[in-house]
This record gives C-alpha cells, sequence and structure tokens, in this order.
C-alpha cells in the first residue's frame, strides 16, 4: 500500500473511513477483507519482539478500556519465544487474538512483515532489544503507524540523535508515540509530581535512587555454547552487551532515573559516577563474559547544582534497596517506596521519613494503580481522539541521561550531557541491514571473552574493541 502523504490524516478520521477503504487498505496488507467487517472502530495492533515485557505490552494493549484492540501480526528473531508468547496470549485474550500462522514471523524482516499487516493509523509495539529502535521507529513512520516502545529507546549519541529527528517525523505526520516509562503514568508519582512542583517540600536539593538486589534478567553471562552465533547469543542475552540494551545500568535504572528527573523538572548537565566487577565467575568457576559492573554509583549534577545519586547493585546475599526519595529545603517525599514506580508516595516535614513526620500521602482508586495499563489507555484515548501525544524526546532523554551516568562509570571520567549526545562511538552501526549471517557487533577474543569496561585506561569510549 502507498504510503498515506497527508501528514494532517489521524487515526480519527481513519476509524471514521467507508467500508471500502478499510476493505481497500485489508486487501493490500495481505489480511482478508472479512477481518474489519462490522470492526471500523478497531485498533489493529503487532507485536514486535515477543519476550515477557512484549507479551505484556501486547496484553495491556488487548485490555484498554477505551475501545476494541485485536492483535493481527507477531515478530521476532526467535521462533520459541514467538510461540510462547502467542500461547499465552491466547489463553489470556482468544477473543482479541487474530495471528494465523502466516501472520507469525521470524527472522530479521519479521519487523516489516509484521507491520505490512497494520493499516495506516493501527499500533505497532516494539519490545526487542534496545539497539533496534530507531530501524523499527523509521519504518513505522514510513507506514503511518502509531507506535508503543520501550524503554530504553536508544543506548549511545548517535542513536539519539537520530531518535530526536525521528520523533519529530513522527510530529509531522500526527502520529502517537508512547515510551514505556510508566512511572509517568503511575497516579500516584503524578499527584507527587504536582505537589513538589507546587514547592511542598521547597527547593530539591538532593533525590536518592536504589536498585540494589541479586542478578536479574541476562544480568551475566556463561561464554557462548555451541550451535549459536554471537550475534544470536548477544540478541538473546541482550542484558549482557552493552550495545543491546545499554547493560544493566541502563535497563534496570532508568525507571528511577527518568521519575527523578521529572519531579525535578530537569535534566543533569554531567555525570561522574564509580563501579566495579567483584564477582565474574559461576560457582563452578567459569569466568563470565558479560560487559556489566557488578555494582555501580552514579552522581549526577542538575544545571543549580543539586545532585541525584543513583546506586545500582546486582549481588546476592546484600541488603537489598529498590526505591527512590527526593529531599528538599522544606522537606522531603518518597518517590517510589519499592521497586520503580510503587505505590503509595508520601511528603514528610524535615527529612526523616518516621509515620509521626507525614503530612501527606497519595490516594489512587483501585482502576487507575496499574501505570502499565495506564500508559495503554492514555496512548489509545489519544489515538482515538486525535490528541497530541509523542513521549519520543522525553524517552530518548531519559535513555540518553542513562547512558551518560553509565559512561561515566565506565570510563573513570567526569561526562557531560553535551559530550555523551554529541559522542562519535556508535557501538552497533548498520543495523538496518542486519541479517541472520551478518557479523555480531562485539566481536570476542581467541578465548571467547568481550572487551568490557576500563575506567581510567580507555576514557573516551565505554569500551576497546579488540581488533
Amino acid at each position: 500500500m502507498n504510503d498515506i502523504d497527508n501528514t494532517n490524516t489521524s487515526r480519527r478520521e481513519f476509524l471514521k473511513g467507508t467500508g471500502r477503504i478499510a476493505a481497500a487498505s485489508a486487501l493490500a496488507a495481505g489480511i482478508a477483507p472479512r477481518m474489519y467487517a462490522g470492526e471500523s472502530n478497531t485498533i489493529n495492533v503487532a507485536l514486535i519482539g515477543c519476550g515477557g515485557r512484549g507479551t505484556g505490552a501486547a496484553a495491556n494493549a488487548l485490555s484498554v478500556n477505551n475501545g476494541p484492540t485485536k492483535l493481527v501480526a507477531m515478530g521476532d528473531v526467535f521462533g520459541h519465544r514467538l510461540k510462547s508468547s502467542y500461547a499465552n496470549l491466547q489463553k489470556s485474550h482468544a477473543d482479541k487474538m487474530d495471528v494465523p500462522e502466516d501472520r507469525r514471523f521470524v527472522g530479521f524482516d519479521a519487523y516489516k512483515k509484521a507491520m505490512e499487516c497494520l493499516r495506516p493509523g493501527d499500533v505497532a509495539i516494539f519490545t526487542t532489544p534496545p539497539a533496534f529502535r530507531w530501524v523499527h521507529f523509521t519504518y513505522a513512520i514510513k507506514k503511518n503507524l502509531n507506535v508503543f516502545m520501550e524503554k530504553p529507546v536508544t543506548v549511545d549519541g548517535p542513536t539519539s540523535r537520530r531518535m530526536f529527528k525521528l520523533g519529530k517525523q513522527a510530529d509531522a505526520k500526527n502520529l502517537k508515540v508512547g515510551v514505556g516509562l510508566m512511572s509517568r503514568h503511575q497516579r500516584d508519582l503524578e499527584q507527587l509530581r504536582k505537589r513538589i512542583l507546587d514547592g511542598d517540600i521547597g527547593d530539591i536539593i538532593l533525590q536518592r535512587g536504589y536498585r540494589m538486589h541479586g542478578p536479574a534478567g541476562f544480568f551475566s553471562s556463561l561464554p557462548k555454547p555451541p550451535g549459536i552465533s554471537d550475534l544470536m547469543y548477544q540478541i538473546q542475552r541482550f542484558h549482557s552487551f552493552l550495545w543491546a540494551s545499554g547493560g544493566n545500568f541502563s535497563d534496570f535504572n532508568i525507571h528511577i532515573i527518568d521519575h527523578q528527573c521529572w519531579m525535578k523538572n530537569a535534566w543533569p548537565i554531567k555525570a561522574q559516577g564509580v563501579g566495579g566487577r567483584h564477582y565474574k565467575q559461576s560457582p563452578d568457576g567459569v569466568a563470565y563474559v558479560d560487559q556489566n559492573f557488578d555494582t555501580y554509583s552514579v552522581e549526577y549534577t542538575f544545571a543549580d547544582g543539586s545532585k541525584f545519586f543513583m546506586d545500582g547493585r546486582c549481588i546476592e546475599g546484600c541488603h537489598q534497596i529498590y526505591s527512590s526519595a527526593a529531599h528538599g529545603t522544606k522537606g522531603m517525599a518518597i518517590v517510589s517506596r519499592s521497586g520503580d514506580c510503587g505505590r503509595p508516595s508520601s511528603i514528610y516535614s524535615g527529612q526523616n521519613p518516621d509515620r509521626a513526620n507525614r503530612t501527606w500521602v497519595s490516594d489512587v482508586g483501585r482502576a487507575d494503580r496499574d501505570p502499565y495499563q495506564n500508559e495503554w489507555n492514555d496512548l489509545m484515548d489519544a489515538i482515538r481522539n486525535d490528541k497530541p501525544y509523542n513521549e519520543t524526546e522525553n524517552g530518548v532523554q531519559t535513555s540518553l541521561v542513562t547512558s551518560l551516568g553509565r559512561m561515566a562509570a565506565h570510563t573513570g571520567q567526569e561526562i557531560t550531557y553535551e559530550q555523551i549526545l554529541n559522542s562519535d562511538h556508535e557501538m552497533a552501526p548498520g543495523l538496518d541491514k542486519l541479517t541472520i549471517d551478518s557479523p555480531a557487533p562485539l566481536q570476542p577474543n581467541s578465548e571467547g571473552r568481550y572487551p568490557i569496561p576500563q575506567p581510567g585506561i580507555v576514557k573516551d569510549r565505554e569500551y576497546k574493541d579488540f581488533a
């Protein structure tokens, strides 16, 4: 189907279109016209990236409270992930699933095939490793599709600059874009932010964030086993490799970094940090090959001189903290009580969060307590009612600020926002041309080990390739 050139065409107008237009669009996309019979108000969805987060996002899309949705296509580079995701979604949302075998795509071109099953104004979900965001977003804009993309959306300066431009292109076409930074849709945090901006705790002078627990996800990886290429191994275990995800610092800590910048209503101008690899062997004594530090502590500085400290740790047996707080000249706030944006939020007189000092606690009705569902309800409301809605810029800013702290720890240098934004180190160039036979962006040495950060030695980028 030819691209729609009229940038003012909205999804609302599309949904009001005639049956003839819907049928023609369906035929052009290779979907039988009967799919749309009597369903002109249905928003169709394609899932690209069928892991746990993708399955959860699709379930939220199919559970929106402001109009019918249907999943019509799925894509992944791993067939077993797609099969598992399909089975789980079929169990919970069978009446909203219309994904026959010929609309389940596997391979590096699966994202194109899945999006080609949609009409202009439908929604593509991007929950692959973050390195591929710009590739998929570029194609979605070309196809006039609304988008929901998971965080992070970039991992370095060059891709951030590219995504900023793509966000403006989406605006020019009146496309709606949601980014999976759900803290901004957590109604408790919304209430707290309003009070902070109204001056309830005075001027913020210090913020703290903690995500300290045992290893999670693909935080660590053993040497690549036989039977899988370096490329597929790195995509499969994306948390272990900086090019694919920004590593565990970016993927794990971004939510707290995001909501603390939101509370401050500002972005840091620089960062310095520390970190280390303490226990990088398996219980059997095999050396891990991932690029992550086990611990991170980053100090962000805002233009007014105030500080935000983000501490991360993935070590078993240590004291666990997973929360955030903001301190002001008049008092302090618990932003997230537990987790990325755990409710309720609260305000205290003084700097001690004792119950006796509490002056306010958030109050949200049960129906609005799930931030993952809220972000989808908000996105779909914007699509159906043609409201301005594009979270790309914030998603890129947050991803870049997170990478700023990671780069400071990995290099041992103080890094400014402008330095990382304008850096020329693109960790994985050419991902739009990737095939199953392509070499991996990160190459191992003869022992199967991958390059790791070397603070104080490699100072201008986060690692130096072996080549």
